[in-house]
């Protein structure tokens, strides 16, 4: 009777063995530093589950994922209801990591710089080769620094990796919003232009209409600096040939034979422009001069030295000829 029932005992553990196979598969099963594993649940039985994956790392359901951040040799473990007999175990290798690249950044707008940053797990110190490509200009280096001139649209950033002989190819898309700036409005014969200002970059100059009332309203022949007002007939006893003027940080700026800065009270005379300036305005917001000449419109920052020498060279903002008035609009703030 004893010997029957051990017989017994045997097969039905036997048989709950057969029953309650612990099992699990992994995708992919030759998986990279920095990619994604799915570890399915096969086991027959079991209402919970303790997973560890060998890098320290543990998860408590059903079938889960993990990413390993280092290549090497991992031993994964599954143990089913906390049942020391209902436990599999796996030696899994992750191989060196898939190349991709970052950006600090989440939102991107547009005249912004960005910088991409490749990365690439090399640890024997394999040559690389980078070949980057976005918005029609391309870099060779781990690093990509660009910026985006489409509101509203999807850019992609592209990169090629070479190493030891693999290559890689790497693309991913970006979604580029607007921004508001202020803008310069301009006046030629035959059109009013806006041109937003993104810093040291900005769009090009377009037609619109909306510009008149800021342009109509613009003057350099007078204007009320701190409670005074400086009238251009009264400036002509300083500067006989002036024909128009602004005031800014007790530094007149003004259009004679040429564009001019001077002190407030009329010392230290320095030239800026020797070319023909037919309109000039003042960026107070971000303390700017533009001015035009033959050659288009041009900008620098005002003049800050007691002596009115200036060390920084004026920057073409565009190639508009004929422009009679110029003028800042904020609104678009």
């Amino acid at each position: 009777m004893k010997k029957t029932f051990v017989l017994l005992t045997l097969c039905c553990a036997l048989m709950a063995c057969k029953q309650n196979n612990i099992d699990f598969s992994i995708e992919p099963a030759e998986p990279r530093a920095g990619q994604s594993v799915r570890f399915t649940n096969l086991s027959s039985t079991g209402e919970e589950w303790a997973w560890t994956f060998g890098d320290g790392a543990t998860a408590s359901i059903k079938s889960p994922s993990h990413t390993y951040r280092k290549p090497g040799e991992y031993v994964v473990t599954l143990k089913v209801d906390n049942r020391s007999s209902w436990t599999k175990t796996a030696k899994l290798t992750v191989y060196d990591t898939i190349p991709t690249f970052v950006c600090e950044d989440s939102v991107f707008y547009i005249y912004k710089d960005y910088t991409f940053v490749a990365n690439v797990y090399n640890p024997y110190n394999y040559d690389v080769q980078y070949e980057w490509t976005a918005v029609d200009s391309t870099a060779t280096e781990s690093s990509f620094t660009c910026y985006f001139t489409r509101p509203n649209e999807s850019e992609i950033v592209s990169l090629r990796i070479i190493l030891n002989g693999d290559t890689t190819y790497i693309s991913q898309g970006f979604a580029i919003q607007d921004r508001k700036v202020h803008s310069v409005l301009m006046r030629t014969d035959g059109n009013d232009y806006r041109q937003r200002i993104f810093g040291e970059r900005a769009e090009e100059a377009r037609p619109d209409a909306s510009a008149a009332a800021l342009l109509d309203a613009e003057q350099d022949t007078a204007q009320t600096y701190n409670g005074y007002e400086f009238r251009l007939s009264e400036l002509k006893t300083l500067f006989p040939e002036l024909q128009g003027f602004h005031i800014a940080n007790r530094k007149i700026y003004l259009r004679a034979d040429g564009l001019w800065v001077a002190n407030i009270d009329g010392a230290y005379l320095v030239q800026i422009d020797a070319a023909p300036c037919e309109a000039m305005t003042l960026d107070t917001e971000d303390s700017r001069i533009y001015w035009t000449n033959v050659e288009g419109v041009w900008y620098m920052p005002f003049v800050g030295s007691d002596n009115n020498r200036f060390v920084t060279s004026p920057k073409q903002l565009n190639t508009l000829s004929g422009v009679q008035k110029i003028a800042i609009d904020y609104s678009l703030k």
